[in-house]
Parts: C-alpha cells; sequence; structure tokens
C-alpha cells in the first residue's frame, strides 16, 4: 500500500535552495527539506547538452497536497522548466508519517 506522503525532488542554483526550502515549510506545503549541495547535472536543453552545479531539494510532504506544493515552487523557482518528480513511498516509519501529515495542516 503506498503511503498518503511523496519525496517530491527539486534542483535549483544553490543559492537559491535554502530560501526555497524555507518557504515550502513555512507555507506548510512541506514538513521537512534537506538540501543537498553541489550536485552535478548534465542533460540535454535546447538541444545542447549542459553541464550545471546545482543543490538537490528532497522535499517530504502529504501526498493531497502535491498541486499546492508544485504551485509553491513554481511561483519561487529561477528556471524556465524546473525538475519538480514525486515518488510515493510504499512503506514509512508510521511516528514520521504522522509527523509529517501534521506538519503540513
Amino acid at each position: 500500500m503506498t503511503a498518503p506522503m511523496q519525496i517530491i525532488f527539486v534542483t535549483c542554483p544553490a543559492d537559491r535552495a535554502e530560501g526555497l526550502a524555507r518557504a515550502l515549510v513555512e507555507a506548510r506545503v512541506a514538513a521537512c527539506v534537506n538540501v543537498l549541495p553541489r550536485v552535478v547535472s548534465v542533460y540535454r536543453w535546447q538541444d545542447a547538452v549542459q553541464r550545471d552545479e546545482e543543490a538537490l531539494l528532497l522535499i517530504k510532504a502529504p501526498a493531497e497536497g502535491f498541486e499546492a506544493l508544485r504551485q509553491a515552487v513554481l511561483a519561487q523557482h529561477p528556471y524556465e522548466l524546473p525538475e519538480i518528480v514525486a515518488v510515493n513511498p510504499d512503506v514509512v516509519h508510521p511516528p514520521y508519517l504522522d509527523w509529517i501529515l501534521a506538519s503540513c495542516r
């Protein structure tokens, strides 16, 4: 059974990561955001291979609030096409899940 929470991956410029993380938690669309500094992304954009150093946000949030979280990211994210990818875990430590859900009410 899929848990009613998600882990959402968002990459962004390192200098914007902590501000975006804090805004998501303050808005209660995320219970917790881990900021992983300095990930190297290699990708194709506008028919050219690009390389950027970014930060990766691991966002823990209720699954039912994905659209509000997505809108909050889009409102502050500097990229034309930001990565916003949700993963639905099958198993979560029940007290941690309760905390996530309570933190976003």
